[in-house]
């Protein structure tokens, strides 16, 4: 089924509404008419679905240039795409002002048919495509959640026989006939630490899926407050020093999704230091509608090489004794990609690591 492609043609006066109509019929469009600004902004907001504003900029009581401001203000409605069509003068004035309160393109009265039905058409193929794109990302997150959940089934249902596994290891270890072989005990040591490791790998794919099986609430956030809790209770080593950057702002967020960022990078951080005094350092800086944050060490580094493996699924660095399971920084990554953010790591082998990531303000 084709999708419909509605206008919302605004102007004063009822025969400019009827001429556009005329001027740009065709079977796959649906048009709304509107006499006022304000008659414009109930109608976007009681049709979702309208993809293009025809806006009159000359008009009572409202004119276009606000109307279009209102519009961009509104997280419901910003991203409409909206054509001014003016009888003003096409000095460049008038021309910036449009495009600063959110017009993307520009026609003049007296409208010329050929060139309205072709910036119309225009628009009305971006529309599409942009509903093609949003309807696939759908079905791929329909997808994705049904691997999921087969993972998590999968990982919980291996579990079980796994942790039974390793407990018999462990009595058997403790068989004369193991305890007094070398050789034996050796192999059984090797068979509980793989077990022991394996059982790690599968928490953590459990720990992947339920982040997408479950959403979490957002609340007001004091970055500095959840900081300050989340060290206690992380129980640093007495050598390793935390220090907290003054002023980390409040922002509206999911707390769980945030702490398990945080946590994860400071979890590392302690984990793998290798100094005799350990130091780490938080903080972040306002970056348009992020916030950047970092979380610095003077720990062992990373290979350049590494920098961008480590945030794979299932990659660790290069390290015999990285006893990781290569999940925890990937989890990481997508939590800050549903902000919208990114994360990266600045590292020098031997002399520590910095990790940054956005997270929408």
């Amino acid at each position: 089924m084709i999708k419909k492609f509605t206008i919302l043609l605004v102007d004063d006066r009822m025969e400019n509404l009827l001429s556009l109509e005329q001027m740009l019929l065709a079977d796959n469009r649906n048009f709304i008419h509107a006499t006022s600004g304000n008659e414009a902004l109930k109608q976007v907001l009681k049709n979702e679905d309208i993809g293009l504003i025809m806006l009159d900029v000359q008009m009572p009581d409202m004119d276009g240039f606000e109307v279009a401001r209102l519009l961009k203000a509104n997280p419901k409605t910003r991203d409409i795409s909206i054509i001014f069509v003016t009888a003003i003068n096409k000095d460049e004035y008038h021309v910036l002002k449009g495009f600063e309160k959110g017009a993307v393109d520009y026609l003049s009265k007296p409208l010329d048919i050929n060139m309205t039905r072709a910036k119309v058409d225009v628009f009305e193929r971006l529309y599409l495509y942009q509903h093609e794109l949003r309807q696939a990302l759908k079905d791929k997150e329909l997808i994705n959640g049904q691997l999921e959940r087969f993972m998590h089934v999968v990982a919980h249902d291996l579990k079980s026989p796994l942790s039974g596994i390793t407990g018999l290891l462990m009595l058997m270890k403790e068989e004369e006939e193991i305890s007094q072989s070398v050789f034996l005990t050796e192999y059984t040591n090797m068979a509980i630490n793989a077990t022991s490791q394996l059982a790690d790998m599968i928490t953590a794919i459990l720990d992947y899926s339920r982040e997408h099986q479950f959403r979490h609430m957002e609340e007001d956030v004091d970055v500095g407050d959840l900081l300050q809790q989340l060290t206690r209770l992380l129980f640093p080593p007495a050598h390793v020093r935390i220090e907290i950057e003054e002023g980390m702002p409040v922002i509206h967020t999911s707390k769980q999704k945030l702490q398990q960022v945080f946590q994860n990078l400071l979890t590392n951080a302690i984990k793998y230091n290798d100094k005799e005094t350990g130091e780490i350092y938080i903080g972040g800086t306002p970056d348009g509608d992020f916030y950047e944050f970092y979380v610095k060490d003077n720990g062992p580094g990373i290979e350049e090489k590494d920098n961008e493996r480590i945030f794979r699924l299932f990659e660790k660095v290069d390290n015999e004794d990285d006893k990781g399971t290569g999940i925890g920084l990937n989890i990481l990554k997508l939590l800050v990609e549903t902000q919208g953010g990114k994360v990266w790591v600045e590292s020098k082998l031997g002399e520590g690591s910095t990790f940054y990531f956005q997270w929408r303000r």
